[in-house]
């Protein structure tokens, strides 16, 4: 190849890079939603093995598109309300007016605050949309990146293994309660593992005969049962104190004198 064609191609490079570089650095910086590494339609959390956590936390990414500066940008965000069925205040904390990238960083996180009080987030789950909103910083640019939703409940559903063992009937109420006294969210269904298993069953139902006894010998575990009207021992709340928007009722059966858990049915938990 000729020299001088050499250098024309040189130049030409040389313009290319520049401009793009030009493209880059005049690029107005703006923010947008980092899910790609996980579900790009939904954010799913569930208090189902946490029934003790009155709130959690979930970190949303936010990404910074262009240049890193030496000070602190702000973003803002808002919550689409046609597009939710979480209650602000009953299902989530009030977003923040707005909220900072650090100086010399492209990421950080949106926190939404989730609450866990809600009897209704056994039965559905709520959904929180959240927009990402342009500010004097920050500009949104991508229309498919700027918005992220959050789906909870507080489900349990029945798990395959649950008819294999003496547990019948089966209840989200007697689910819970299987975990909480044992630590189990699973078991297997396979034969050897009978005497562990059976041992895990166990463990329910000598809760379930005498929960007054259970929560005297768990103080750790924090739960206290309640008369729900002072002076009458027929009905009680069982909650965490953690937690005391979360009870589940425990009631007298008249006819032979034992407590029983009521469940989301209304049936007595056996």
């Amino acid at each position: 190849m000729k020299p001088y064609i050499i250098i024309l191609l040189a130049v030409t490079g040389f313009a290319s890079c520049k401009k793009a570089d030009e493209k880059l650095f005049n690029h107005a910086p703006s923010v947008y939603f980092d899910t790609q590494g996980g579900d790009r339609d939904s954010i799913l959390r569930t208090f189902a093995y946490t029934p003790t956590l009155a709130q959690d936390t979930v970190w949303i990414p936010v990404r910074l598109l262009g240049i890193r500066t030496n000070k602190a940008r702000t973003f803002a965000a808002k919550v689409e309300m046609d597009s939710s069925t979480a209650i602000p205040g009953v299902h989530y904390e009030a977003l923040k007016p707005t909220y900072t990238i650090n100086a010399e960083k492209g990421f950080t996180y949106l926190p939404l605050v989730i609450y866990n009080k809600d009897k209704e987030l056994e039965e559905r789950s709520v959904s929180v949309m959240i927009k990402l909103i342009g500010t004097t910083d920050l500009a949104i640019e991508n229309p498919y990146l700027i918005k992220a939703k959050v789906v909870f409940s507080a489900k349990l559903e029945k798990p395959d293994w649950w008819d294999t063992w003496p547990l019948p009937p089966y209840s989200r109420t007697k689910h819970e309660l299987f975990f909480l006294v044992t630590g189990q969210k699973s078991m297997t269904k396979e034969g050897l593992d009978a005497p562990k298993n059976l041992y895990y069953v166990a463990l329910l139902n000598t809760m379930l005969g005498n929960p007054f006894n259970w929560v005297a010998k768990n103080p750790l575990k924090k739960y206290v049962i309640e008369e729900v009207t002072p002076g009458n021992t027929d009905r009680y709340y069982f909650y965490n104190t953690a937690n005391p928007a979360k009870k589940t009722l425990l009631k007298k059966n008249v006819q032979n004198g034992k407590y029983y858990f009521i469940d989301e049915n209304g049936n007595e938990v056996i």
